[in-house]
Parts: C-alpha cells; sequence; structure tokens
C-alpha cells in the first residue's frame, strides 16, 4: 500500500485535544483520528504541538559581544561600547558570533526569524554579507530575513543612507531606523519612509526608548505610515514610553497605531535591564504593555531584541522564556498565557506577513513538539522543545530527561 503521507505525528495534542498530523510536501494535508498511514511516523505520546516560534526582532550581528564590551551601565553607554566595537569585526567573527545564537534559537523552537544589522561607515557591509550568508546556510531551519538598520543615525551620519540603498539592492529584505538617535528624528524618518517605497519593504523602527511619556514620535511614524499607504508594513520595537502613560494618553496612542495598522513589539529582557538603570531598585519595569495594545486592535509580538552584549547580558534565545518573562512582569495569569503565546507564535507572524502559517491544513508542516500536555502548560513551565519540523522535515531532537533511580 503507498503511504498517504511523508510523515505522521500520531498521538499530538491540539487545542487540548488528542489528534494525528497528516503531511505531505512540506504541508499539512490532514488533521484528525487514524487518518492514514506514512513513510515516517513518529508517536509524541500526548505532547502538545504547536507552530514553529516566530522571533520580531533580534541583532545577531551584535550577538556574544560581553567579553569584549562588557557592562556598559546605559543606552548611551551600550550604543557607544558597540559603536567601537564594530569598527573591528570581520564577516567571520559576526557568522561565528550569530551563528551560535541561530543554532540555540533553532533548539528552542524558532522557525522565523528578523535580524536587524547595522549598516554605516564603522560597521561597513561586513556584517551584512555574514548574514545574507547565514540566511543561505541555516535555511533548512530557519527563515531568516534582514533588516539593514542605521543604528547611529541617518541624517547626521553621511554615508549610511548610500550604504542602506546598497544593503536593499544585494538583498535586505526590508529597512530599519532609530530616530532617537538621530539629530533629526523626523527627517530620518522621512527618509527611511521614501527608501523604503522606492524598494516596496517594510520598515522597522526603534522607537521612544525612555521613561518620559511626552515627546513620542509615534506620531511622525503613524502619519507616514497612512499618508504613504504602508497600513500593515511597519513595526515599531521597544516603544518604552508607552509604559509611563496614564490612561488617557496611552489609549490615544493604542487608537492611533490601530487605526494606522501600525504593528509593536515588546522586548522585556532588554527593556528591564536598561529602562532606570540610574533608579536601581526603585526603577519601574518600563516595558510596553503591548496586551493592552492588542485589546485595542494593534498587531503585536515579544521578542528577544540583544542576547549576551552591553545592551542585555543575558539570553538563551528561548522565545517561550521571553514572552513568559513578559506575563510574569505584567501580572498576568493563566487566562492570558494563550494570547502571550501568540506573541510568539501567530500573533508575531502577521507582523512578519507570513503566508500559509499556522496549524491547519494547507500551512507549511513548521511544527514545534513541546515536553508538555497543553499549551498553558507548556508556557507556565516553559517547557523543553523535544523536537522541531521545517515543511515538514525535521531539523533538531531533543530527548526527553529522564530520572535515573537506582
Amino acid at each position: 500500500m503507498t503511504a498517504q503521507f511523508d510523515m505522521l505525528l500520531r498521538n499530538s495534542r491540539l487545542d487540548d485535544a488528542s489528534c494525528d498530523i497528516g503531511v505531505r510536501d512540506g504541508r499539512i494535508v490532514a488533521i484528525g483520528q487514524d487518518i492514514g498511514t506514512a513513510s515516517c511516523t513518529r508517536d509524541l505520546d500526548g505532547r502538545v504541538v504547536i507552530p514553529g516560534l516566530v522571533e520580531t526582532h533580534i541583532h545577531l550581528d551584535k550577538a556574544g559581544l560581553l567579553c569584549r564590551c562588557g557592562q556598559a551601565g546605559g543606552l548611551a553607554g551600550a550604543v557607544a561600547a558597540v559603536s567601537a566595537a564594530k569598527r573591528n569585526f570581520t564577516v567571520q567573527d559576526v557568522y561565528e558570533r550569530a551563528a551560535r545564537v541561530i543554532r540555540a534559537a533553532i533548539t528552542q523552537g524558532t522557525m522565523y526569524m528578523r535580524t536587524h544589522v547595522e549598516v554605516d561607515p564603522r560597521a561597513g557591509m561586513r556584517s551584512f554579507q555574514a548574514m545574507l550568508d547565514l540566511k543561505r546556510e541555516f535555511a533548512f531551519a530557519l527563515d531568516l530575513s534582514i533588516c539593514a538598520f542605521a543604528q547611529e543615525g541617518l541624517t547626521n551620519d553621511p554615508g549610511t543612507e548610500s550604504m542602506l540603498e546598497q544593503a536593499l539592492e544585494q538583498g535586505a529584505d526590508l529597512l530599519g531606523g532609530c530616530p532617537y538617535t538621530d539629530t533629526d528624528p523626523v527627517g530620518q524618518i522621512t527618509r527611511l519612509f521614501d527608501m523604503a517605497l522606492r524598494h516596496d519593504v517594510d520598515l522597522d523602527f526603534h522607537l521612544d526608548f525612555d521613561l518620559d511619556p511626552d515627546g513620542s514620535h509615534m506620531d511622525a511614524i503613524c502619519d507616514a505610515t497612512v499618508r504613504h499607504g504602508w497600513q500593515g508594513r511597519v513595526n515599531i520595537g521597544h516603544v518604552t514610553k508607552l509604559a509611563m502613560m496614564d490612561d488617557a494618553m496611552f489609549s490615544s496612542y493604542a487608537d492611533m497605531l490601530a487605526q494606522a495598522g501600525v504593528a509593536v513589539t515588546a522586548l522585556p529582557s532588554t527593556d528591564l535591564y536598561l529602562n532606570g538603570i540610574e533608579m536601581g531598585h526603585r526603577a519601574p519595569r518600563g516595558i510596553a504593555p503591548v496586551h493592552l495594545l492588542a485589546q485595542a486592535g494593534v498587531a503585536v509580538s515579544v521578542a528577544t531584541n540583544n542576547v549576551m552584549n552591553p545592551f542585555t547580558p543575558y539570553g538563551d534565545s528561548s522565545l517561550i522564556r521571553m514572552a513568559n518573562l513578559y506575563a510574569n512582569t505584567m501580572h498576568l495569569g493563566a487566562d492570558h498565557f494563550g494570547g502571550c503565546l501568540g506573541m510568539v507564535t501567530h500573533d508575531a507572524a502577521r507582523i512578519l506577513r507570513l503566508s500559509d502559517y499556522g496549524l491547519h491544513v494547507g500551512a507549511w508542516a513548521d511544527l514545534l513538539v513541546l515536553d508538555a500536555p497543553n499549551g498553558t502548560e507548556a508556557f507556565a513551565s516553559i517547557a523543553q522543545p523535544l523536537m522541531g519540523f521545517k515543511r515538514g522535515r525535521q531539523s533538531f531532537d531533543r530527548p526527553a530527561a529522564t530520572i535515573l533511580n537506582p
């Protein structure tokens, strides 16, 4: 008898129901009980299956720099420390540090990733070249989207704009900027929108990274997004001013973001570490409350940002741990766990505009098996990923722990 499927995952748990998942030609083609036979069958023994995790905001080019930069003690110090270090980056150096993070992310269940990569006169095109190499090398397990990014300004940094253009011509997927480091923040926003329109690419800004509720550049971003018809194609990260706004101001910005179709990504580890660092134990959390933005209709996600560098001296590339950290700091109980898990799966996929994503017939078979009987327990316990399947092909394996009782 000819097998109906290339792969069959038996005794899976989806939405607290037991079922089998049939995969053919890299896609989910059947979900149910006793659905047929396969060339390869795996029995999951009742473990939960979720879609592959989606990383919307990470900096692979400057990961693993603690041994070179130490801890700079604040945002400005971190920017300055990395600015000095990146002058000596080589393609091989960036590749090796970034590859370690990618390998860890794959074994933590990440299957889609947007990385910002600094392109400017100090970094040159070296880090960008490393990202192109990594994109090809790890395509079997990870879809890597490259955001050419101006970290230290644009209008005040001659040469950066032409290098961003060069990166787009050589394969960058989108553009990113950091208006708060520019002497002309609105001018940077205007130039990046103009460039994005010419190249027909999305935009991802670092925005409003401080604890003063006033002086936001969200107005300029939302205005430009609507004016240029770029709704659904703009994401903003950090936006920690939102954490300090009163209810009326927060509600006004939530409505503005929703109407403009501008997404927001919270970066809990970095934002907790850097915001209010000078205030010691009295520092506020400084994390954008994206679960409240989601209630207003804003597309939201939670992401990693940095791994073991002056911006964030931590990180194991676990997006479930990051979403769990967000829930913990926001005092969110079990009734919010599904929504928080969505911030690193379905909602994050919406921001990256992924097609055929999810757990339904016709979706790509990008599947993650967690060592838990359901999503709630997996999220609460930060359950270990046991195996992943990218387009139906197994991409990693981690046997479940076994207690050796004498």
